[in-house]
């Protein structure tokens, strides 16, 4: 079985994960979910306080996240150093099936996103002039982040899928990597979720999920 590529409501891609039997992205659009739930709720929201931003990626996936944050940077001028952990990486034929470049009307972008897919694991990466960029292959569960990251986009699968993402575990490593006043933001409004958030110290909020879910969850570290 194969991964099946889908066009979703806004016309953007998403993969179903065989693996998985999920998809990277909501299927009632992926780019205006990526943009309300990252760029928004997240990268936004903390340009409020700063201009120079480390995020860390949970879930390289599509490479669709990496690609709205580049595209903000370079919009605004964001000094961002981004940090992706995938396990288990798109192949690149993959990711040049894609229509995120078309979807965005950005040609520029086709040669940094080739770059993200095809790029050294490891190996810091100059994107942009304001745009640095390090991908790491690990499972979630054996990735040891450095306390120092302003924002976190928490993109793993479903708890229905992975729950052993969703727990005080790894959560915690979340909590550990985020400076104070750091950001977490996930689709993810699973009471149990929020609970174990809760628990180690975040402040939560549920704000207005994308089109097709209620809620989705901010969490701030005191």
């Amino acid at each position: 079985m194969e991964d099946e590529l889908i066009v979703t409501s806004d016309g953007s891609h998403t993969v179903l994960s065989a693996q998985f039997g999920e998809s990277y992205h909501s299927r009632f659009g992926a780019v205006q979910e990526s943009r309300h739930i990252f760029i928004d709720a997240a990268l936004k929201f903390k340009a409020l306080q700063q201009t120079r931003i480390k995020v860390l990626e949970m879930g390289f996936g599509t490479g669709l996240n990496a690609l709205l944050t580049l595209l903000e940077s370079r919009r605004k001028g964001f000094e961002i150093e981004y940090s992706s952990v995938e396990a288990y990486p798109i192949s690149p034929e993959q990711a040049r099936s894609l229509n995120f470049i078309d979807i965005l009307q950005e040609p520029w972008l086709e040669a940094p996103f080739s770059k993200m897919h095809t790029g050294p694991w490891g190996q810091a990466l100059s994107l942009d002039e304001h745009f640095v960029f390090t991908k790491w292959r690990s499972l979630f569960e054996e990735f040891a982040p450095p306390s120092q990251y302003d924002v976190i986009y928490f993109d793993a699968f479903a708890p229905a899928a992975q729950p052993e993402l969703w727990e005080l575990p790894l959560l915690g490593k979340m909590y550990d990597a985020l400076l104070p006043g750091g950001v977490l933001t996930t689709y993810c409004a699973k009471g149990s979720v929020k609970r174990n958030l809760k628990s180690l110290g975040f402040t939560l909020e549920s704000l207005e999920g994308p089109p097709g879910k209620r809620e989705m969850t901010r969490a701030t570290k005191g």
